[in-house]
């Protein structure tokens, strides 16, 4: 069994196949013809878009900048111009669709939004365009494909917890053994891995989760104090840890590398780091979809998830991907059989189901209600 195999069938197993209510995941069962009849994954015809704009909307920072690296080839070969936006906000995008002048071609998102609101804010893909026969089973949906997988990891300060380090996720909600100031991703879609971890840290089951369980992960972040800061921005929580201001945080995995290459006193802790899987969509309304599609199927390509991986050590979604990887970038690397094996997948049906009020309710503990 291939790292990728293994990985998606544990994916697969924990996140997406509870059964996702209004998701029409009958549709992937037809995925292997689809995909048959689709261009090979990395295809771009030679001067296919010429004169033509894509706008392509992600998080900035190392991410983009690995996104970008993965299309490099698409833009040079197929002449179009490619445009950055980001980030990502549903808000936005909502807004682009409801004036009917939608800006965005295509856009990197949280797990959750392209399921949530398919067909409302992400169109259905046509995959006779996207060739979606190189990505693990499980991680593809009606109006998405993975955009790399990759993971939330817990950080913490090497000094300060050198005789007694945290182990797990209940290390991080233990402020009375393991007291200190803690870090949380607060740049906009809620890390549900993290509430169901808050939960399980009371000793509150996961897999028969009920809307009362939504307030009762978010009290249980609450009661780490006034001292938590909700960093903003993927920069923002490098930024905490090169400087050292947070004794525990939450960090992307390709931040968190980054920091240490920086310079950042933080050791990881791998023991149920969280499984994550940007999503690549195509908003409804687009002007040229066809030239949408075009680029995420470039996108998917082999030599292309190799440059996104080099890049940011997210781990690529092409199985035959083999990026050539320093020594710090393998470090930060998920698809693993060791941190495949570590992993923890969230109860993707609960929360596509609660989405609404899941952002509700996590937008208030933003806002400090």
């Amino acid at each position: 069994m291939t790292t990728a195999t293994a990985f998606a069938q544990r994916s697969c197993a924990k996140a997406f196949c509870a059964g996702l209510a209004g998701a029409a995941f009958t549709l992937l069962a037809a995925f292997p013809a689809l995909a048959q009849s689709a261009p090979p994954a990395g295809t771009i015809a030679e001067g296919s878009l010429k004169d033509k704009t894509l706008t392509f909307v992600s998080y900035g920072g190392i991410y983009q900048d690995g996104q970008n690296a993965a299309l490099k080839e698409f833009a040079e070969k197929s002449g179009v111009k490619l445009l950055n936006d980001g980030p990502t906000e549903l808000a936005k995008l909502q807004a682009q669709i409801e004036s009917g002048n939608v800006t965005w071609d295509v856009v990197d998102t949280g797990d959750l939004a392209p399921f949530a609101y398919c067909g409302k804010y992400f169109q259905k893909l046509d995959f006779t365009k996207i060739d979606v026969s190189h990505i693990p089973p499980g991680q593809v949906g009606p109006c998405s494909v993975p955009a790399m997988n990759y993971g939330i990891v817990l950080m913490y300060k090497t000094d300060k917890f050198k005789d007694h380090p945290p182990k797990n996720w209940k290390d991080f909600f233990d402020t009375k053994n393991f007291p200190g100031t803690r870090g949380i991703d607060g740049s906009g879609d809620p890390p549900v891995g993290l509430l169901e971890q808050a939960l399980l840290a009371d000793g509150n089951p996961v897999d028969k989760m009920t809307p009362a369980d939504i307030d009762k992960a978010i009290a249980r972040i609450k009661a780490l104090g006034p001292d938590t800061v909700f960093w903003k921005t993927g920069a923002e929580s490098q930024q905490l840890a090169e400087s050292g201001e947070i004794d525990m945080l939450l960090m992307w995995t390709g931040r968190a590398m980054t920091a240490v290459k920086n310079g950042a006193k933080y050791t990881p802790v791998w023991q149920d780091w969280l499984v994550v899987k940007d999503q690549l969509a195509i908003p409804v309304g687009v002007k040229d979809p066809a030239a949408a599609h075009a680029l995420i199927n470039a996108y998917l390509g082999k030599s292309a998830q190799e440059a996104l991986t080099q890049k940011t050590s997210y781990s690529p979604v092409n199985s035959e991907a083999k990026p050539e990887a320093d020594a710090q970038v393998a470090a930060f690397l998920t698809n693993t059989p060791e941190r495949v094996k570590q992993g923890y997948g969230f109860n993707t049906a609960f929360w596509t189901e609660n989405f609404e009020a899941l952002n509700e309710k996590w937008g208030a503990l933003l806002a400090g209600n």
